[in-house]
């Protein structure tokens, strides 16, 4: 038995969508960083879906493992700067961050 593709597809919007509603919502720093990893995880899912369909190549794998990378860069340099930004003001609100000096 094989889930059909349009499930994995529709999985995805849904974990894309949760991610991007997340994102232009919520003011927490670290929701933001969180909303941002469920939006690449959303196109990983998307990426793995249809090389599982075209059997041939690896290139959605290859696409899934950049993206995995390029999303714990991401989170190590956007922990940083909230870390940063966290010691500096005493609060992680996005709000907050509109003056970076003083």
């Amino acid at each position: 038995m094989t889930v059909p593709l349009e499930y994995f597809v529709i999985v995805a919007a849904v974990l894309f969508m949760t991610g991007a509603v997340g994102f232009l919502i919520r003011r927490n720093l670290l929701v933001l960083l969180m909303s941002i990893e469920l939006m690449l995880n959303a196109v990983n899912l998307t990426l793995v879906a249809f090389n599982r369909q075209h059997v041939g190549g690896h290139t959605g794998q290859i696409f899934t493992f950049f993206i995995i990378a390029i999303a714990a860069a991401e989170a190590a340099v956007g922990l940083a700067i909230v870390l940063a930004f966290f010691r500096l003001r005493s609060t992680v609100r996005s709000d907050d961050a509109d003056l970076l000096r003083n």
